[in-house]
């Protein structure tokens, strides 16, 4: 970092091709990085306070297939009014089930998603903001470990019961999802839990951060 320039761990800033009118990029690090699996818990940390104090629809695009342009680590903030597909009480019921759970932690849940529509799609519990982008790193190292380098997709739904979506972008979609809305998942929900439940959640190796 140059001579007296101010330092910083995490950074918003306008969106320079926004898809709506208003949008902001999240920069995660100053750090090089280009996954979220590298993050730190300090860095993830400060993450959360920005999604805490926005009132905006934040997402996470990682990977060319998933629609991210950029090579350095990040999300962003649209101020639009999101889809919300499921119902509170769905939300509540899908997270509740045991046999598809992958990981806890600090009283929040991921798990897979029973009618998900591509292999591996997560619910992400988010009363905690924190802790569920710590679990969203985790299912993310844990995804990687199985598939490799995945492009996926993730977003926040505010509202009654807060959860994170996940959406590991393993198979293109094609006029059958896109005009029909017909999804056609060949892995079975709780088969991926147990490839995820069993895979490691070792960080990458963040040797020279």
């Amino acid at each position: 970092m140059p001579e007296g320039a101010e330092e910083w761990i995490v950074r918003v800033v306008p969106n320079l091709y926004p898809a709506v009118e208003r949008q902001e990029v999240v920069v995660h690090s100053p750090r090089h990085k280009r996954l979220f699996a590298e993050l730190s818990d300090e860095e993830l940390g400060f993450v959360a306070q920005v999604v805490e104090r926005s009132d905006g629809f934040w997402l996470v695009n990682e990977g060319r297939q998933a629609g991210s342009s950029l090579p350095h680590v990040h999300s962003q903030i649209a101020y639009v009014d999101p889809v919300m597909p499921e119902e509170s009480a769905g939300v509540a019921d899908v997270l509740g089930r045991e046999e598809l759970l992958v990981a806890e932690r600090e009283g929040q849940r991921a798990v897979v998603h029973f009618a998900g529509r591509l292999p591996y799609e997560l619910l992400i519990a988010a009363d905690e903001i924190a802790p569920a982008l710590l679990l969203l790193r985790e299912c993310v190292i844990r995804l990687q470990a199985v598939e490799g380098a995945v492009p996926w997709n993730a977003w926040l739904h505010r509202g009654v019961h807060p959860h994170i979506e996940v959406v590991p972008r393993l198979t293109a979609i094609a006029a059958l999802e896109l005009g029909a809305g017909i999804y056609v998942n060949s892995l079975d929900p709780a088969e991926a839990a147990a490839r995820l439940r069993s895979s490691s959640a070792t960080p990458p190796d963040r040797a020279g951060a």
